[in-house]
């Protein structure tokens, strides 16, 4: 069974052109998703008194239509599958009048809270979730394929603002860190997100990046060249 709530685009979470953001959506996807597991009793703070804990290994978001401020929105999610020590959840918007704005496919870990290591499922982890039937949209690989020739950027150090609950980056934050590497006037259709490795407080991101015909590919590395984070960016310049 699905999870859904309403909001209404705020000012607070539109770009220059007075729509909401490719970060907005996400947040309200992520958002969608923890309001969905405190519904079924399996939240954020009832994980940690289990020292259970899921990640977000990876994102496919495709977005139709940028929602413009104050329109009314509803975003929805929904597991469709439970696999060994993975999860994986389908999301969506839509206008309230059943306008699809955004979609997305999302692969999560489960894992040990106190080790980091994944975790295979048990019915407790799994309880309350209605799996439901994939949604209708062309999939693509959980992994992204790296180009060749990539241009290297200025270093930066991760700030506390970056930070989430479990004290490492926040998967939106990667986003937000690989946008501002897009060309000017580069509307996002299609966002893939894959999360290697968790950066933490005072940790040094080295990025490079690939641009394409239509495409830009943006990898957050260590110092020692390890991926935090690859994030590929399918779109088109704006008219």
């Amino acid at each position: 069974m699905s999870y859904c709530f309403d909001g209404r685009v705020r000012y607070s979470e539109i770009g220059e052109n007075g729509c909401l953001t490719l970060p907005g959506i996400l947040n309200y996807f992520q958002d969608c998703s923890i309001f969905h597991s405190d519904a079924v009793h399996q939240g954020v703070n009832i994980l940690k008194d289990r020292k259970r804990l899921w990640v977000l290994s990876s994102w496919q978001v495709v977005v139709d239509r940028y929602p413009k401020l104050g329109e009314h929105i509803e975003t929805a999610t929904w597991p469709y599958d439970f696999k060994g020590f993975m999860g994986m959840r389908n999301f969506t918007m839509k206008t309230a009048e059943g306008e699809m704005l955004a979609y997305a496919n999302t692969f999560w870990t489960h894992l040990d809270a106190e080790t980091g290591l994944p975790l295979k499922l048990t019915e407790e982890d799994t309880a309350g979730y209605i799996k439901e039937e994939k949604l209708a949209m062309d999939y693509a690989p959980r992994k992204i394929r790296l180009p060749e020739n990539f241009r290297e950027e200025e270093s930066f150090t991760v700030q506390k603002h970056h930070l989430d609950t479990n004290h490492h980056v926040n998967n939106c934050q990667y986003i937000r860190m690989a946008e501002d590497y897009l060309p000017e006037g580069f509307l996002v259709r299609q966002m893939r997100a894959e999360y290697k490795k968790q950066a933490r407080l005072c940790d040094v991101i080295c990025p490079k990046i690939r641009e394409e015909e239509g495409r830009v590919t943006v990898v957050l590395d260590t110092e020692q060249q390890e991926a935090y984070a690859v994030v590929e960016f399918t779109g088109t310049n704006k008219e």
